[in-house]
């Protein structure tokens, strides 16, 4: 998506398997502005990481256990979290569900990487 193109239609956008019972799907981004969707099997993984960009991610559907730093919250549809720059977190399925998951800047290590 571009800023020519303001509107995503989840039907049209390809999904990206992780591994593990995750796969994510990029629904729009701009320079300093990202959406993805993330959709866990149940006890799926995301794993302990950090990364230079701000974070606010939405459970739209199901339970994770989730860590933040030092603090750990077990959070359901409609809950959400948010992560400063290069604070270490990670989630847990604890059945499945989805996180709609928003960063600043955008996350250019998500984009597909163009073919020489």
């Amino acid at each position: 998506m571009t800023t020519r193109e303001p509107f995503a239609l989840s039907s049209d956008l390809p999904w990206e398997t992780l591994g593990g019972g995750v796969r994510r799907q990029l629904l729009g981004h701009v320079a300093d502005l990202m959406m993805v969707r993330v959709d866990f099997d149940a006890h799926a993984i995301g794993a302990i990481h950090h990364h230079p960009h701000r974070q606010a991610s939405y459970v739209a559907a199901g339970r994770f256990r989730v860590t933040v730093g030092e603090r750990v919250c077990e959070l359901s549809a409609g809950d959400c979290f948010i992560t400063v720059a290069d604070v270490p977190h990670g989630v847990v399925a604890l059945e499945a569900g989805t996180l709609v998951d928003v960063f600043t800047p955008a996350r250019t290590d998500f984009l597909p990487t163009p073919v020489p």
